[in-house]
């Protein structure tokens, strides 16, 4: 995004004639950011057999998954459903990674049907899948590698007391159960959490992995998850993925070597690859002044954008509309029946009732985590590609909350 003639553009397409031609709340999304992205991975890791496979979750609008394939990458799910989504938007069963938690077995059945690669991270699930399927079937494990590493608690998933993988101490566990199937094991895995800065995390995570992968002779791939830390503020700290890339990678290649024969590096990145690209629009209803505060109140709340009340995320606030005003300071809040605050204390360009004001990082867990709370419609999509803005995803109606509504006779 950047500031032209007065006017926030991206890709020289104003935010502010989007916000006018379809409306707000709509989410924005800039096709050249996430393609930028995925090229930063790719070419910090370019001299290994690298495999990016985006975390569906993040964000599931087909077009997204359409660009995300067209630039070369492959797909993360964690649902059925996220699995036929893939498939639609073209990508083949090969390309698309399933690691479901606390799901039922018949949904894993039925992601091995579709041949999809399975990632399994329950020793129960483990001993059915060898159960029904042998070595018929190649599988992944995930491994909880038991570190603490990320930025809110609810989005650190290695620690030992997280849902998430098989414990490394239960290794023998593991290998006993894959001895007893004869299973074909295909990969290791291991996710840790989100905003992750430092590249020794992944290292400590990356010996872990080494130290079980001794243990499956037919290894195909080692997948290290995620967890890049992506720039909220000015002044953050943000993953040096070119530093990452130097340094695992080094450690990749001689694993590899002790190994025998080289295996793919796959990461999953979700937010890193979209968060930046996204922003949320959305209008002033009303300016209100009491004794301590002054509130502007938009025509939205965490019934469209969650992560401030959900993980106390900080999202950067704009003003669209008035961007040469003087700075003055607002809390933004929503028009849900609850406590509904999009930021506190925020310094911006003097607020007006109409102005259209823009929410940051909005492109990862926005609209995938949307509701109709307050029977509220979900907002509108755009995606800004090539030079032109596109809509993607239409407001909801009225008929889009009562489609599946089954009425009784009273």
């Amino acid at each position: 995004m950047e500031l032209k003639d007065n006017a926030y553009c991206i890709q020289g397409v104003q935010l502010q004639q989007i916000a006018e031609e379809f409306g707000t709340p709509v989410y924005v999304y800039d096709a050249d950011k996430i393609v930028s992205q995925i090229n930063t991975l790719k070419d910090a890791f370019a001299d290994l057999p690298l495999k990016i496979k985006y975390a569906v979750k993040s964000l599931t609008n087909l077009s997204i998954l359409k660009l995300m394939r067209q630039n070369g990458t492959e797909v993360d799910t964690v649902s059925i459903q996220e699995v036929k989504l893939a498939m639609m938007a073209g990508f083949t069963p090969e390309e698309i990674l399933f690691t479901p938690n606390s799901v039922s077995f018949s949904e894993i059945q039925e992601a091995v049907e579709l041949g999809v690669v399975i990632n399994i991270d329950n020793i129960s699930i483990l001993e059915q899948f060898g159960h029904t399927y042998g070595n018929s079937k190649s599988c992944c494990i995930r491994l909880n590698p038991h570190i603490m590493a990320g930025g809110n608690h609810k989005i650190s998933t290695g620690h030992i007391d997280s849902k998430f993988g098989i414990s490394y101490y239960q290794m023998r566990h593991i290998l006993r159960v894959v001895k007893t199937y004869n299973m074909d094991i295909s990969g290791l895995h291991m996710h840790t959490g989100s905003d992750i800065l430092d590249a020794e995390v992944f290292l400590q995570g990356a010996n872990i992995l080494f130290e079980a992968a001794m243990e499956f002779p037919d290894l195909q791939f080692i997948d290290f998850g995620s967890g890049f830390k992506v720039a909220y503020k000015e002044s953050d700290n943000t993953t040096d993925i070119k530093k990452l890339g130097k340094r695992l990678g080094a450690a990749f290649r001689a694993f590899c070597k002790k190994y025998g024969r080289d295996l793919e590096i796959w990461f999953e990145p979700g937010k890193y690859l979209v968060s930046e690209s996204g922003y949320f629009l959305v209008s002033a209803n009303t300016i209100k002044t009491t004794p301590a505060t002054v509130f502007v109140g938009v025509n939205s709340g965490m019934n469209h954008l969650l992560r401030p009340m959900m993980y106390d995320a900080y999202h950067e606030i704009f003003n669209v509309s008035n961007p040469g005003g003087t700075k003055r300071l607002y809390s933004v809040v929503g028009y849900i029946c609850e406590t509904d605050t999009f930021g506190w204390d925020r310094p911006m360009n003097e607020v007006r009732e109409g102005d259209v004001l823009a929410i940051k990082n909005a492109g990862a867990y926005g609209i995938s985590m949307a509701s109709n709370y307050n029977s509220r419609f979900r907002p509108a999509e755009v995606l800004v590609y090539k030079g032109k803005a596109h809509l993607i995803r239409k407001r909801e109606e009225m008929e889009d909350l009562t489609r599946n509504q089954v009425q009784i006779e009273m």
